[in-house]
């Protein structure tokens, strides 16, 4: 008889937070695939239905909720349900993020409102989640950062795109993964592990990226292309999984050597 792989999420109870857009059904399908219990939750879980009815079609178990992350009392409220449904948490992905800036010259008041779920919500969620685990000795929370929290914006790239990456991005990812560190060292002695992964540019299908930017992304990678979403997960499952189960405090970049380059 084969001992079961390290790697596998089986007997894993798994919560995920922000389980919509791009990132966020593929990472379902990655943790629910590994055999995990998985409960996602997104400010509108109908959104999910056909992801998660393609996952229960495969044998995955997935549950969907829903959460106010700008509250705090609702974030708590959020855990004891999963708590009183599974009677534990094994593991926690934060992949939420609210995109409220476009420019540097934005009104204030939109890099006020960002920090409310970005940033706030953020550290309320894993702290409430990694108390939790705390209390029971063990669990792992994987952050879902990004690269533009390790480096600054690269000007060329955006020549003919019309567009830039707006500030407050890169200030709750590079935010995102020293806070990271910070708990990892916090909830170290409990058995409780936290770590981050940084995707970096994701090819959308239904959404190209103009040819010029897309052009001038893939040459600044060392794989010569952007990321597909699928490819994130991997890194996810394996953050969560026993065969990391001392790996802590670490920033794990899927950025295709981008940052590394």
């Amino acid at each position: 008889m084969r001992d079961a792989s390290p790697f596998s999420l089986e007997d894993k109870v798994v919560v995920q937070c922000g389980a919509s857009g791009l990132l966020g059904p593929a990472l379902l399908h990655a943790i629910a695939g590994a055999g995990a219990t998985l409960v996602a939750t997104s400010r509108d879980p109908a959104k999910l239905e056909p992801a998660a009815a393609a996952i229960r079609a495969h044998g995955g178990i997935l549950h969907l909720d829903s959460v106010d992350l700008t509250a705090e009392s609702n974030i708590l409220a959020f855990r004891d349900r999963v708590l009183a449904a599974h009677g534990r948490i094994d593991g926690v992905v934060f992949n939420a993020v609210a995109r409220v800036m476009s420019r540097l010259d934005d009104p204030l008041a939109k890099w006020e409102e960002s920090m409310r779920l970005n940033a706030t919500g953020f550290f309320a969620f894993v702290r409430a989640f990694g108390d939790a685990m705390q209390a029971r000795g063990r669990g792992s929370i994987v952050n879902i950062a990004s690269m533009q929290g390790m480096i600054g914006m690269h000007p060329s790239l955006y020549d003919d795109a019309g567009a830039t990456m707006p500030p407050d991005y890169f200030f709750h990812k590079g935010g995102m993964i020293n806070l990271t560190r910070h708990l990892a060292s916090h909830y170290g002695a409990s058995g409780v592990r936290v770590n981050a992964v940084s995707p970096g540019g994701l090819y959308h299908p239904e959404r190209p990226p103009p040819d010029g930017f897309h052009a001038r992304y893939c040459q600044a990678t060392m794989l010569g292309r952007m990321a597909h979403a699928h490819e994130i997960g991997g890194a996810v499952v394996f953050l969560l999984s026993d065969a990391a189960s001392y790996v802590t405090g670490a920033n794990l970049p899927v950025d295709g050597g981008y940052t590394a380059k």
